[in-house]
């Protein structure tokens, strides 16, 4: 049921989105950011499976072993959260925690072969839940979208 349906509005009597919000890429990023975010944490959950497990394996994948501080970094997720997600990944064998030979206070952190199989699951189930996401666009256009978003984010955190 659409919401101009329970309102009891027939569907072209919806409301619509002003066009001076529709012009606003601000707007336009916030309300896509909700439908991807849904999208992608309902999607990760059916396989029983979170954004934070994934982007861990990920970066463990292509950067190798590093601390909880370095995966912190190279993720975005806060070092407070940190050791939470990697209980999570270690109580499934995806990741190995070993004392660090440099600085035995802290842990080095290894995704385990059974890290990297599952890591290969959740990239498939990524790609179908982008396919979802980007369905109207074609190949050439999602390539220059990530392009576009990439630039801009990569222009944004280097100003920050």
């Amino acid at each position: 049921m659409t919401r101009a349906e329970a309102a009891g509005l027939p569907d072209d009597d919806a409301p619509k989105m002003p066009d001076r919000l529709r012009r606003r890429a601000s707007r336009q990023l916030s309300q896509l950011t909700a439908r991807s975010d849904r999208l992608i944490n309902e999607g990760l959950a059916r396989v029983d499976a979170r954004k934070w497990h994934y982007a861990v394996l990920a970066s463990l994948q292509d950067f190798g072993p590093g601390s909880q501080a370095a995966l912190s970094g190279r993720t975005g997720i806060y070092r407070s959260d940190m050791v939470g997600v990697l209980n999570e990944l270690a109580e499934r064998d995806l990741v190995e925690r070993a004392p660090d030979p440099d600085d035995r206070r802290r842990n080095i952190i290894t995704i385990s072969t059974q890290g990297r199989r599952h890591l290969h699951r959740l990239d498939k189930v990524l790609d179908d839940l982008h396919d979802e996401l980007l369905a109207p666009l074609s190949p050439a256009e999602r390539d220059q979208f990530v392009q576009l978003l990439t630039r801009l984010l990569d222009h944004h955190t280097r100003a920050s």
